[in-house]
C-alpha cells in the first residue's frame, strides 16, 4: 500500500470534507491508500455512529463509500494523466448504495474500490464495504471533474 493517504495529497482548501477531510476535527477522517489496482481504507466506527444497538448507521456507510469513491477517482485521474503538477478534482455526480446486511459497530470497516469506467471528465467507481470478511454494502460512485480553482472558492 502507498504510505501517504490519497486525501492528504489534495490542495489544503479541499481538506475539510466531513467524511474524509483531514482538517475537519469532527469528521470521519477516512484515509484511502493504493493497493495494487484498487484503493483500500480501514475505518473504526465509534458508539456515536450507531443506528441501532450494535449496528452502524446507513448514512455513515453511504458517506464512507462516497468519500472512498471520489478519493479513488481523483487518484486514478492523476495516475492516468501521469502528471504530478496538475491537480484533478472529481466530485460525486451520482451515488447508489445497496445494503446487503447490517454492519456491526464493534469492528473496523474496510472499503475496497476500483475504477469501473472512465470517459473524458467522468469516472465511475465500484466500492465494497466489509466488516471483517463479510461484505455488508456495495456502492457505485459516479464522479465528474470540476475546475479545482473555481470549485474550492465557495
Amino acid at each position: 500500500m502507498s504510505k501517504e493517504p490519497i486525501q492528504d495529497q489534495w490542495p489544503e482548501a479541499g481538506t475539510f470534507c466531513w467524511g474524509c477531510g483531514k482538517n475537519n476535527e469532527h469528521g470521519l477522517q477516512l484515509k484511502s491508500f493504493w493497493e495494487d489496482e484498487e484503493t483500500v481504507a480501514v475505518w473504526e466506527p465509534e458508539k456515536h455512529h450507531m443506528a441501532f444497538p450494535g449496528i452502524l448507521n446507513g448514512g455513515i456507510i453511504a458517506t464512507l463509500i462516497d468519500c472512498h469513491g471520489t478519493g479513488t477517482a481523483n487518484a486514478f485521474a492523476h495516475k492516468a494523466a501521469g502528471e504530478t503538477e496538475i491537480h484533478f478534482m472529481h466530485v460525486t455526480s451520482q451515488i447508489s448504495v445497496k445494503y446487503l446486511r447490517p454492519t456491526p459497530l464493534d469492528k473496523p470497516v474496510t472499503l475496497r474500490a476500483r475504477v469501473a469506467e472512465m470517459k473524458e471528465d467522468k469516472i465511475k467507481v465500484a466500492c465494497d464495504l466489509y466488516s471483517g470478511d463479510v461484505k455488508c454494502a456495495i456502492g457505485e460512485v459516479h464522479t465528474v471533474q470540476v475546475d479545482t480553482d473555481k470549485f474550492l472558492k465557495f
